[in-house]
């Protein structure tokens, strides 16, 4: 009798693996791409390459809930680990009604390199629940992030995998997470989650911390540009931690402010946008849309408002090809993870418009998750101006290896992180060897 689970020639296999099908235009393609960028300029280590393409585990688990009036409700949850080479798996979770398998297979992904390629000591992973969390009262999220906590708990610990705040997720959050766990291990584990409140073993300087990643590595890309902060035009997508904080530093700096765009409307100001004013209505009204201190404009008239650093700082997959040849900007500042499409990043370089990709830019999050990690193991914290002083350096000494590396073998700033990255992730998975 022929074997079901065999393929033939004119049959597919019965059980395919969704990674190596992606749907078109999925993070994960955007990431697969540019991992096919790199490797030409990995050597020896390429024979690795395979290794970037699969993640090394997916979870995929059900949360059902009680809702307040009585009724069960179910939501799907992830967890993915997408390399542990270098160390624990680190990355966020996030609440979305969009969240997929292939989205956080990628955002797993650009962990892995966002993490090697400045230098931390972790692997990439992320996860995610599928439910749009403003419907939802308060106990009914802290059930939900409860009921997920204990699902992955089987793969996430200090050693294991750390996860921390991302879209829709914050302090609370984490806090709920590492309750949770902490509870079903039977001792307090501060360290199995990053982002939590100070009182639980969180660490100063780390709700700003990706804006102020923007801000240190944009602020470097303009001096190697011969460009001054002062006066330059900057539009934003996203107004978020990451957003809002990059604009309020930006705007200290003497940069002006001109556009802002997220979920609720777009605002537009040439003079500049009061940053505190607008992060009070945001604060107010849940988003920029209605605020009276700008101008309201169509969501796609945002990216050919005339500025000269863009800022997307939003979700993945914002900036398509058409999109790119709109943009009067010189510098993008990727806040957000994957913003740019491998077809948009083709336009940008022919432009001549700089990228300085998200694996460094919006990395301050995840290194001040590193500080707060290091801090909870030892129970000796630092002071915010210490934290600061740490991010600037670690982040100024990776944007200088990556420029270096692109100027060397002439290739844009993402590849050479990614080469950075790629380099650091084979060669301890070399070392290591296959076991067994």
């Amino acid at each position: 009798m022929a074997n079901p689970f065999s393929a033939t020639a004119d049959r597919a296999p019965v059980c395919s693996l969704s990674y190596l099908h992606p749907q078109p235009d999925s993070p994960w393609l955007t990431y697969l791409a540019q991992v096919d960028r790199v490797l030409p300029h990995l050597g020896p280590l390429a024979r690795w390459g395979e290794t970037l393409k699969r993640p090394k585990r997916a979870l995929i688990v059900d949360v059902p809930i009680e809702m307040d009036d009585g009724s069960v409700q179910h939501f799907e949850g992830y967890r993915v680990q997408h390399n542990l080479s270098r160390g624990p798996g680190k990355g966020g979770v996030r609440y979305h009604p969009g969240v997929t398998l292939e989205e956080v297979m990628a955002l797993a992904a650009w962990m892995t390199i966002k993490n090697a390629a400045v230098g931390l000591p972790y692997g990439g992973a992320k996860g995610g629940i599928r439910v749009e969390p403003s419907r939802l009262s308060r106990k009914e999220l802290e059930r939900l992030t409860r009921r997920y906590t204990s699902e992955i708990g089987i793969i996430i610990g200090p050693q294991q995998d750390i996860p921390a705040p991302d879209v829709n997720t914050n302090a609370q959050i984490m806090a709920w997470m590492m309750d949770t766990y902490s509870m079903n291990i039977g001792a307090t584990a501060t360290g199995v989650v990053t982002g939590k409140p100070i009182p639980l073993g969180g660490s100063l300087g780390r709700v700003k911390a990706t804006g102020r990643g923007v801000f240190v590595t944009g602020s470097e890309a303009l001096r190697r540009m011969g460009l001054d902060v002062k006066g330059l035009r900057i539009a934003i997508q996203g107004f978020g931690n990451v957003g809002g904080t990059a604009a309020e530093l930006f705007a200290q700096a003497g940069a002006r402010i001109v556009a802002v765009q997220d979920h609720t409307g777009t605002v537009v100001h040439e003079g500049g946008l009061d940053v505190a004013a607008l992060a009070r209505h945001v604060a107010a009204h849940g988003g920029v849309g209605g605020f009276d201190g700008g101008q309201a404009i169509g969501a796609e008239d945002f990216w050919a408002v005339g500025c000269d650093v863009l800022i997307p700082a939003a979700l993945e997959g914002q900036i398509t090809a058409e999109r790119a040849e709109k943009t009067t900007a010189r510098l993008v500042l990727e806040g957000a993870n994957g913003p740019t499409l491998p077809a948009a990043d083709d336009v940008l370089a022919s432009r001549g418009i700089l990228v300085v990709p998200d694996v460094i830019c919006n990395a301050g999050g995840v290194t001040v998750s590193y500080f707060e990690w290091v801090q909870d193991f030892s129970s000796f914290f630092w002071d915010e101006d210490d934290v600061n002083m740490r991010l600037d350096k670690i982040l100024g000494n990776a944007l200088a290896r990556i420029w270096d590396t692109a100027d060397r073998l002439h290739i844009t700033l993402r590849t050479a992180a990614f080469v950075v990255a790629c380099e650091r992730v084979l060669q301890a998975r070399e070392e290591r060897g296959l076991y067994p």
